[in-house]
């Protein structure tokens, strides 16, 4: 019999999560992104200042797969929000029930903290995503689209000229 947990990550997961994340780049197919380390999670998960958590689902002590969660904010409801930077499983662990144990439990973190509201993301082709998060009870947004500045982009951003106004 298979013993199946999900806990918080410890400094000794953050090698799993890494591999799990590369697994999930590869499956998005997005791994030409992917420039993290595990010592990037290592750091970004526990170190002085931490902003981002990490629940792992475990099959006989094995990493199978892992949410990474954060607070956001939602102006209009006035409270904190729950947000899922990545979910991933397995894909030879898929249909156990993992994933939907992972998103339940993320569920009860936000209640358990008085979030406002539990969201995350998903690929518009991830059909088979949409579907499950749908049968969750969660609804797409498609009114919404995502806005990203990243690399140069980004740095070219910051050191824009910003006009003072009123002067």
């Amino acid at each position: 019999m298979t013993a199946f947990t999900i806990h918080p990550a410890t400094r000794a997961d953050a090698p799993a999560i890494h591999a799990l994340v590369r697994e999930l780049a590869v499956y998005e197919k997005l791994e030409h992104l992917m420039v993290s380390t595990p010592a990037d999670f290592e750091r970004e998960l526990f170190g002085k200042g931490a902003v981002i958590e990490c629940i792992v689902a475990k099959e006989d002590e094995q990493a199978v797969g892992f949410a990474l969660f954060f607070h956001n904010f939602s102006t209009f409801l006035g409270r904190k929000g729950l947000y899922l930077e990545d979910l991933y499983v397995k894909p030879e662990r898929r249909g156990k029930g993992y994933g939907k144990a992972l998103l339940v439990r993320l569920a009860q973190i936000a209640v358990e903290r008085n979030c406002g509201r539990f969201e995350w993301s998903v690929l518009d082709w991830n059909t088979p995503s949409i579907e499950f998060y749908e049968a969750m009870g969660a609804k797409v947004m498609p009114d919404w689209k995502i806005v990203r500045t990243t690399g140069d982009a980004l740095v070219n951003m910051a050191a824009m000229n910003v006009v003072s106004l009123g002067k």
